[in-house]
């Protein structure tokens, strides 16, 4: 099979190239990012591309699976760019990939995709997937299932599948999180169990998470099976204050959802932080996923539990931790100037 990556550069992508390279029915790889790095894999070569503007027509051209997992996150400040990449560029790949009689198409979703949900219990794939309308990411996640919705109706030969993970972590993308979601202003040093006093109780404040490596197998599977639809991807246990406490040896201390949301908003107006406050919003009101698809009709089984997959991130984030692609590179003292410089949440 050849298989061909957009947005291979990130945490993602390159979780999916590693996991391609292991496996024996995966013959080539193109990665396919706007700034591909100076290195291949055992099988994969690299491709300069925009989805917002590049012809991709050629790129899948010979093409098994087309995986989709390019996304902008920033600049939060700037809604119409992330949406000119991540809604019209989303639907560009999709149509190239008909274009060139692609076979088959993986398409990174979300659990933000979902509608507002239980917090006590699991919802399976057939919840409502309209997003939480206060965040440009939610917004933009559901918009694009309706763009798959059409899409499927008018390409039935086409094998669609999407994937809804849970919030992916992993060691080497622990720099660009937080330049994503952090900012430049958080020590990662200091971020150490004993030495972080507090961790709030938010009302609503239970998620999950996932291990970027099993998701890269999740996509590996998805590309070698024949499955079509949602596969909601997640491990155990699901994340609450307590567990994050426990991970950092802190204090749980009860506060309101409206004063957690007014200083996240405050220093998100000030530029001291890239996350919009709607963000936090549509976390404290995500639902629970129930992974019971993804494990009997995909075969896909989590090889790190949520512990594990938190832990990494910390241990990364101490560290300055990251990989040799652009999106992933190490923080640097420099870098973080140069996140103040260039507008917090203000620049992709």
């Amino acid at each position: 099979m050849r298989v061909v990556v957009v947005g291979a550069s990130g945490n993602v992508g390159t979780s999916i190239l590693a996991a391609l390279d292991r496996a024996p029915a995966i013959a080539r790889v193109t990665g396919v990012a706007r700034r591909p790095p100076p290195w291949n894999t055992d099988k994969s070569t690299w491709v300069a591309a925009d989805v917002a503007e590049d012809d991709l027509d050629d790129v899948f051209a010979g093409a098994d699976v087309v995986m989709h997992v390019a996304w902008l996150f920033q600049p939060t400040h700037d809604p119409l760019t992330t949406w000119r990449v991540n809604v019209l560029g989303s639907t560009r790949v999709f149509e190239a990939a008909a274009r060139a009689g692609v076979p088959a198409l993986v398409c990174a979703s979300s659990v933000g995709a979902y509608s507002p949900g239980p917090k006590d219990r699991a919802v399976d794939e057939s919840w409502p997937t309209h997003g939480w309308p206060g965040a440009a990411y939610t917004r933009e996640k559901a918009y694009v299932e309706r763009v798959l919705d059409t899409f499927e109706r008018d390409h039935p030969a086409m094998r669609v599948v999407r994937l809804r993970p849970g919030f992916i972590f992993q060691r080497r993308a622990a720099s660009q999180q937080r330049r994503l979601f952090a900012g430049p202003f958080l020590p990662g040093t200091l971020v150490r169990p004993a030495t972080v006093p507090v961790i709030p109780d938010l009302p609503g404040l239970r998620f999950q998470v996932v291990h970027a490596e099993d998701v890269g197998e999740a996509y590996r599977l998805a590309a070698e099976r024949t499955v079509r639809g949602p596969f909601n991807i997640a491990a155990e246990p699901v994340v609450d204050s307590r567990l994050l406490a426990e991970a950092l040896d802190a204090r749980i201390v009860q506060l309101p959802a409206k004063a957690a949301r007014a200083a996240l908003a405050a220093a998100w107006h000030l530029h001291l932080v890239p996350t919009e406050p709607g963000l936090l919003d549509a976390v404290l009101r995500l639902p629970l996923m129930d992974t019971t698809r993804a494990r009997t009709e995909l075969g896909w089984v989590p090889r790190h539990n949520a512990h594990t997959a938190l832990q990494s991130f910390l241990v990364g984030l101490r560290q300055g931790a990251g990989e040799g692609t652009a999106a992933l590179a190490p923080n640097t003292p420099a870098g973080r100037v140069r996140e103040i410089l260039t507008g917090v949440g203000s620049r992709p």
